[in-house]
């Protein structure tokens, strides 16, 4: 199923389009089998879901140990971005509500590991929610967390190796003070909302105490500054070592100002425990988590355009399914592809990679697939088989 999805299928049904090719798919369920077992597993519960997530951390420590330099965690640190997505539902199910955009649906809190400029990046948490659940719920944001750190090799679980971001929604109190409970202690780096106190401190921020921002291939920025204003709050209830960084910057031509913008300036706001570095350097890092977007924009293309049952526990095993669809398109180009390859989104690969024409042949009991000279990616789908075909099996579990 999860194969079917990745390969842009959007409902139960569309696993059909495997079952058409058995001499490549080998056998494959029928319709009705596929829907008793999401109601099977839907009816098990917690521990069905439990059992799902521990089999993709276990495959996602051998795609990434296969990966090797080019895996996440290269240098031994990986970055966790959350953000909410909104999932419009046509129809009534359980939980759909009206949502904060006056759209009627699902509001799921999801989670990924960013591959860098480099590469995509991979779902390690979804969080079935209403529709009108809200954005800045630090219970929400705890639950993902625990997931998605549960994905990830056990090494990386605690520390500051790993880095969560979020954007303003994860600026609570709640949620930060969860994060740097001892013995958990990950790096974080959140918006936050700009109140009046933040707000009456930007207008007192010194002229000379901004430094020009980086664009995202770390040259000046013309119209941008930084700043950090954190011995300018009183910051009692937050954890110790938080810092306030602000960027200000010349709106985009046809942008509107907002309330707390000034002379003409838009301005945000982010907290990190980061110690050191410079300002510039630690906001681009920050703003580079709008790479969680791509990963947005890529979801909604593979089983994510909305949630096909109708009830929450199946909904939640459909979940993991395109999850498991998104780790499998993330893992593909981090093993097999070069280059701007790598950043191809599910769209992109569908058309170039997946629908390539070919043909199954059998001669003197050996099976060969031929691509047509034609197709223009037909060498970097022969070299990308190449390169998995020399990569070690996994190894059965003792």
């Amino acid at each position: 199923m999860a194969l079917a999805v990745a390969l842009g299928g959007d409902c139960l049904a569309d696993v059909a389009l495997l079952r058409a090719e058995p001499a490549l798919f080998g056998n494959v369920a029928s319709d009705p089998t596929v829907s008793r077992l999401i109601a099977a597993l839907a009816a098990a519960g917690p521990r069905v879901l439990t059992a799902i997530r521990a089999a993709r951390a276990q495959a996602r420590q051998h795609a990434w140990a296969l990966a090797k330099d080019r895996s996440p965690d290269t240098g031994g640190r990986v970055t966790v971005d959350i953000d909410g997505v909104l999932v419009t539902a046509h129809s009534e199910k359980q939980d759909a509500t009206s949502t904060w955009k006056k759209t009627f649906g699902h509001h799921p809190l999801v989670a990924f590991v960013d591959h860098g400029h480099q590469g995509s990046g991979e779902p390690v948490a979804s969080l079935p929610r209403p529709g009108s659940a809200g954005s800045n719920t630090a219970a929400d944001h705890i639950t993902t967390t625990r997931q998605a750190l549960a994905q990830l090799p056990k090494r990386l679980r605690r520390g500051r190796q790993t880095l969560i971001q979020a954007d303003s929604a994860g600026g609570t109190h709640a949620f930060l003070n969860w994060l740097t409970q001892p013995g958990r202690w990950p790096s974080y780096s959140v918006g936050m909302t700009i109140t009046a106190d933040i707000h009456d401190a930007i207008k007192l921020i010194p002229k000379k105490a901004w430094t020009p921002a980086y664009d995202a291939d770390r040259q000046v920025r013309d119209g941008a500054w930084v700043a950090e204003i954190t011995d300018m709050l009183d910051l009692t209830g937050w954890p110790k070592g938080l810092r306030l960084i602000v960027r200000k910057e010349r709106p985009h031509p046809g942008a509107q100002l907002r309330i707390t913008d000034l002379d003409g300036h838009r301005f945000t706001i982010f907290a990190t425990d980061t110690p050191d570095g410079q300002l510039a350097d630690v906001e681009l890092r920050h703003r580079r988590r709008a790479r969680a977007e791509d990963r947005i924009r890529a979801a909604r293309a593979t089983g994510l355009r909305n949630l096909p049952l109708h009830g929450t526990t199946q909904n939640q095993i459909w979940l993991e399914i395109a999850s498991l669809a998104l780790d499998l398109l993330a893992w593909l180009p981090m093993l097999a592809l070069d280059g701007a390859a790598r950043r191809w989104e599910p769209k992109k690969m569908r058309l170039r990679l997946f629908s390539a024409a070919a043909r199954l042949v059998s001669t003197a009991r050996t099976r060969h697939l031929r691509f047509s000279d034609r197709n223009p990616w037909t060498k970097l789908i022969i070299a990308a088989i190449g390169r998995l075909h020399t990569l070690a099996p996994p190894q059965p579990a003792s």
